[in-house]
């Protein structure tokens, strides 16, 4: 089993990331396998809304989108991690989860999911549901912990001190191993995620 965290900061080894490996520590400790995944500092265009992923099976635009969307199809479970941007995620985390989502929903589909946010005060809440909408559109359970997955601190060393981040990373990562092994045990069982209807789109203005 495999879980890709991705971090979304511009800051390839910031706060985000400090909290992001306190959570993968946890997760090796389970026996869960890692892949720790920087969007880097390129920017990164939003969706377009072209629909040209539907005839390539990728979005037109080639970068870390793309690499992420194709590295998806064989994890198990996902964190996404972001700074608090005006109590916000990252701007370049949105655009990343705007184009992977809808480029590559499959491959998230079924598959545990998490957020995480670093801020230095406050609006860590507002972006921590942000990032979940994300999944709760894609049929992808939500990994919870002992409290909203946020860590605070302008520096690493600053996170490295906030005690109850660092433990509420610790429990997310618990969690998301035991709903990994679960999810295992019931597909041996003969228990398989249930079967899509066909989409129904009604539209308010007719």
């Amino acid at each position: 089993m495999k879980v890709i965290l991705v971090n979304g900061s511009p800051n390839e080894k910031g706060c985000t990331y400090t909290a992001l490996c306190e959570a993968e520590k946890a997760l090796n400790k389970n026996g869960i396998e890692t892949e720790l995944f920087w969007i880097g500092k390129t920017p990164i265009s939003g969706c377009m809304g072209c629909g040209g992923c539907a005839k390539l099976g990728k979005c037109v635009v080639s970068d870390s989108v793309n690499e992420f969307v194709e590295k998806a199809a064989s994890a198990d479970g996902f964190i996404f991690g972001s700074p608090v941007h005006y109590a916000a995620a990252s701007g370049a985390l949105s655009s990343f989860m705007d184009r992977a989502f809808y480029s590559g929903k499959p491959k998230f589909v079924g598959k545990p999911a998490a957020a995480v946010v670093s801020c230095r005060r406050g609006g860590a809440s507002a972006a921590f549901d942000e990032i979940n909408k994300y999944f709760t559109i894609t049929s992808m359970p939500i990994v919870s912990s002992q409290y909203w997955n946020q860590v605070h601190g302008n520096t690493p060393e600053q996170v490295l001190k906030d005690e109850e981040g660092l433990q509420t990373m610790r429990t997310l990562a618990n969690n998301m191993a035991w709903l990994l092994k679960c999810i295992e045990a019931g597909r041996a069982a003969g228990i398989t995620f249930p079967e899509s209807e066909p989409v129904i789109r009604t539209n308010f203005i007719r």
